[in-house]
């Protein structure tokens, strides 16, 4: 009996802790950098504008051979899991690292195959090297950099960086998580 109150006890003191996550929790959790970019319409991104939404940013490229394919793949089946009226105030953002080779078009498309609604965001390298150093994140084209070839990989981070309702920086969801962790996170979020 007194192992069950223990039990008791413990479980109920986890419980006012908050939502336990899949995710790394950033603890104490961080303001998000800003960013803005202009998506292939030409309407301006503004991750300040995104408050009151879960917003999940992924860097990455179009011409990626796996992480990139498979996380845009998680993010659709987590997105037809949150069901219409979470799922709206889910914003799902594929910022490209690759300006040379992946147009705001481009970028957008690739984000819109994986599901309407999926943001695919770039911007001049310029853009792209500053968003990346406010968000400590290093991408890098593989092999010599003098070679003019349009056949390249890029090395990129494989982790999504997930913001809360107030702006802030609460998640990182490293690969290999499953839709069903993915989407047990943004659930607690919302």
């Amino acid at each position: 009996m007194k192992l069950l109150v223990t039990l008791a006890m413990a479980l109920a003191l986890a419980a006012c802790n908050g939502p336990t996550f899949n995710g790394i929790v950033l603890d104490p959790p961080e303001r998000a950098p800003r960013f803005r970019l202009v998506d292939s319409a030409g309407t301006p991104f503004d991750l300040e504008q995104q408050r009151g939404k879960v917003v999940l940013v992924f860097f990455g490229y179009t011409h990626c051979p796996d992480v990139c394919p498979t996380t845009l793949l998680d993010w659709k089946k987590v997105a037809d899991s949150l069901g219409k009226a979470d799922a709206a105030q889910v914003e799902f953002v594929f910022v490209s690292v690759d300006p040379e080779r992946d147009t705001p078009a481009t970028t957008a498309r690739y984000a819109a195959r994986f599901r309407p609604g999926f943001l695919g965001l770039t911007g001049s390298r310029e853009q792209i090297d500053a968003l990346m150093r406010s968000w400590k994140v290093a991408a890098y084209r593989d092999g010599v950099p003098s070679d003019t070839v349009t056949v390249y990989t890029m090395s990129h981070p494989s982790q999504v960086f997930v913001i809360d309702r107030d702006g802030r920086l609460r998640l990182l969801h490293r690969a290999g998580l499953s839709p069903a962790q993915i989407t047990s996170d943004i659930k607690a979020l919302l």
